[in-house]
């Protein structure tokens, strides 16, 4: 089913190149941290951390898809390989950064950085992990001012906008963690609220060249930014979709549930009158709802990818449709494709 995009990353030059050079970041990211996630030499063997191998599906196209989106903008904007290489070290660090965090909020335990610790230790291999990256930003940030790539006051400047691009994402989700009270307009929680929790995410990437770049082409880099938005946006519409029951149980915001808030109440409490999980599939009962957020997360994932593509991007309209088709099995809605 995902093989036309398979195959798009196989024959696309821009993309395949972007994803052998995330490849490399990756593996480069995980090799600095190994040092840092070793205990000292003599600790009791109860008592001992390693580094986990890192799994042969850590460089899949499917589990790169977003930071290799992201990388590919990169070459869109003509940089030169090794500033491509710094960012794009940057661009996982963010992503360890923000899955770790979530784990930690959502209580789930993705793993993003392989640690071998005693015990079930879920919550603090979500804390070590990012204690590594941390540590690893600081490392290439020293490494590119010694090799004169970037200067110590933009370096400073970088690690502090490293955080400080993450605080309104981080101050949106601080507003969901006791659960909401009420459920605003669906408009609003596109607009503004998945504008914070989501958006924003699609452009990190840019947190380093825009500090970095010494005369970069702010109007191409908008149009780069406003495409990975509507990706972004889109995505996000879909994973409500698929979140629905999560969202509904932990009292989160969801575009679909904000639309039946307002549009269907009665159809929605009969939702909350039933015994559920958080894995329950209830998009599936909620046909009226889901099918026009469906159809409206897919035509913005399409459309931002059809802009990348104008971009400079090197894919067609057909293949757009194709990859936004495609995302309802990227992110586990496989029976809404083709709505």
């Amino acid at each position: 089913m995902t093989r036309p995009l398979k195959k798009l990353f196989a024959t696309g030059q821009m993309l395949r190149q972007a994803l052998s050079e995330q490849r490399d970041c990756i593996a480069d990211v995980h090799a600095r941290m190994a040092p840092c996630l070793r205990s000292p030499a003599g600790t009791p063997l109860d008592y001992r951390v390693a580094p986990g191998a890192v799994p042969r599906s850590f460089r899949s196209w499917r589990r790169n898809l977003f930071s290799t989106l992201f990388h590919s903008t990169y070459l869109v904007m003509g940089y030169a390989l090794p500033q491509r290489m710094l960012y794009g070290r940057i661009i996982h660090l963010y992503r360890i950064w923000v899955t770790s965090a979530d784990n930690l909020l959502d209580h789930e335990d993705k793993i993003v950085v392989p640690i071998e610790m005693p015990g079930t230790s879920r919550i603090m291999r979500q804390v070590i992990a990012l204690m590594a990256a941390d540590r690893v930003l600081a490392e290439l940030l020293e490494e590119a001012v010694t090799d004169k790539m970037i200067s110590a006051k933009s370096a400073r400047l970088l690690m502090q906008e490293s955080l400080r691009r993450l605080l309104p994402s981080a101050a949106q989700e601080a507003q969901e963690e006791g659960g909401i009270r009420e459920r605003p307009e669906p408009e609003h929680v596109l607009d503004v609220i998945h504008r914070l929790k989501t958006g924003l995410l699609f452009h990190v990437a840019f947190a380093a060249p825009e500090i970095l770049e010494p005369a970069p082409d702010l109007a191409r880099m908008r149009r780069l930014k406003d495409a990975l938005m509507q990706v972004g946006l889109g995505c996000q519409v879909l994973d409500d979709i698929r979140d629905m029951a999560r969202d509904l149980l932990e009292q989160r915001h969801n575009y679909v549930l904000s639309w039946m808030a307002h549009h269907q109440p009665e159809a929605l409490r009969q939702l909350e009158a039933q015994a559920l999980t958080v894995s329950d599939r209830l998009y599936l009962h909620a046909a009226d709802a889901v099918a026009p957020a469906a159809e409206r997360g897919f035509r913005m994932v399409r459309d931002g990818l059809c802009a990348l593509g104008d971009a400079g991007l090197d894919c067609g309209p057909e293949t757009t449709a194709q990859m936004a088709n495609l995302m309802f099995t990227v992110l586990d809605i496989p029976e809404l494709q083709n709505v």
